[in-house]
């Protein structure tokens, strides 16, 4: 199945910007659904934001609402989150994950995972 590879974290100061990407291992990268979690120390794994297979719907958590934008790529198989007017409370392993054929692009299984990129927002 498809697998996952995160690339773009790291160090920033409050008020600056990253963007994440990840790459996709398949061919028929349109047909999932594509995801952004997040997990910070002592936290459970919450969504961050996501896209449907279909092209266009997105889901933003209310936290990053205004500030991050998902997006894909479905030609260079490759799914983005760029992150704008990052916070201290933003620092968390960023995951990428894919839902194939998803019903619920938000609620729906995402079975295939990345490693994750570590971002960190300092004050």
């Amino acid at each position: 199945q498809v697998q996952l590879v995160e690339s773009g974290g790291g160090l920033v100061q409050a008020g600056g910007s990253l963007r994440l990407s990840c790459a996709a291992s398949t061919r028929i990268f349109g047909y999932y659904a594509m995801g952004w979690f997040r997990q910070a120390p002592g936290k459970e794994r919450e969504i961050v934001a996501a896209i449907t297979w279909i092209g266009g719907t997105t889901y933003y958590a209310d936290s990053v609402k205004g500030r991050f934008t998902i997006s894909r790529d479905n030609a260079q198989n490759t799914l983005y989150l760029q992150m704008n007017s990052l916070k201290p409370e933003d620092t968390a392993v960023y995951n990428c994950a894919a839902c194939f054929s998803c019903p619920d692009y938000v609620r729906g299984q995402y079975d295939n995972w990345g490693q994750g990129t570590q971002v960190t927002v300092s004050s």
